[in-house]
């Protein structure tokens, strides 16, 4: 899908985010990117997203994967919802900038709604909702336009351990039923190994590809309880030991 070849981004100032960035990202793919904060990870996922052009190297779309407008969802740290609209207004707004009428776009809101499991929720306002169901109302807002790329920025870092399992659970469940391709930056090891199908290490600013890890876990309700499972964290947290004293 995306090939990014030695990528490089210096930001003014002088700080160098980014430098000799290789890697593949495959049609279907749920990749994590790992590391510390301030290795550029979030820079990273800018690039791919086409919110910034990096200073060297290239991003190559593959034959019939460059993305058009819509092809491409992004979930913050935050929720970034409009405090004064409902849910079904919030996961509205990329329709109806692309010039989609309200009734027109209606199903599609709602089907997004319900596929986050806020069926019933869709006149309730931010401030009337959970953490969690706030994110999940920035989930639904990414996928209502049925994105191929669904790029996530730690969306998951401010919410409370049981809130954090049940959604990293619906977006497994969801990565199955749609099958578009996710890139999720964390700096959890317990959750990139829970998630992803390849994670990334990255090395400390400036930030660089130290590893990649590919996964064969049998995701399940049992997944935090079975020793492959256990043995791939270790396995990441000693790579990731190296990574940083590499840096």
């Amino acid at each position: 899908m995306l090939t990014i070849r030695s990528v490089g981004r210096r930001f003014p100032g002088g700080v160098e985010a980014l430098r000799d960035v290789s890697l593949r990202l495959g049609a279907g793919d749920f990749l994590a990117l790992l590391g510390p904060s301030g290795c550029g990870k979030s820079t990273l996922l800018r690039l791919i997203a086409g919110l910034d052009r990096p200073d060297a190297g290239s991003l190559d779309w593959d034959a019939g994967h460059a993305l058009a407008p819509g092809d491409a969802g992004f979930v913050f740290q935050d929720a970034t919802l409009l405090p004064w609209a409902t849910a079904e207004d919030n996961v509205f707004l990329p329709l109806r900038l692309r010039g989609m009428s309200r009734p027109r776009a209606m199903p599609a809101v709602r089907e997004a709604l319900a596929h986050v499991g806020l069926g019933g929720f869709e006149k309730a306002r931010p401030r009337t909702l959970s953490g969690g169901m706030r994110m999940r109302v920035s989930i639904a807002r990414a996928l209502v336009t049925r994105p191929r790329l669904l790029l996530m920025d730690e969306p998951f870092a401010a919410l409370d351990e049981f809130t954090r399992h049940k959604l990293q659970a619906d977006l497994l469940a969801l990565w199955r039923e749609l099958g578009c391709t996710i890139v999720f930056v964390t700096h959890s090891i317990y959750e990139a190994c829970f998630l992803a199908r390849r994670i990334v290490l990255m090395t400390p600013r400036p930030g660089r590809v130290a590893r990649e890890m590919a996964s064969a876990l049998a995701h399940g309700a049992d997944t935090r309880l079975d020793p492959a499972y256990a043995a791939l964290v270790a396995e990441v947290s000693r790579s990731m030991e190296r990574a940083l004293e590499a840096g």
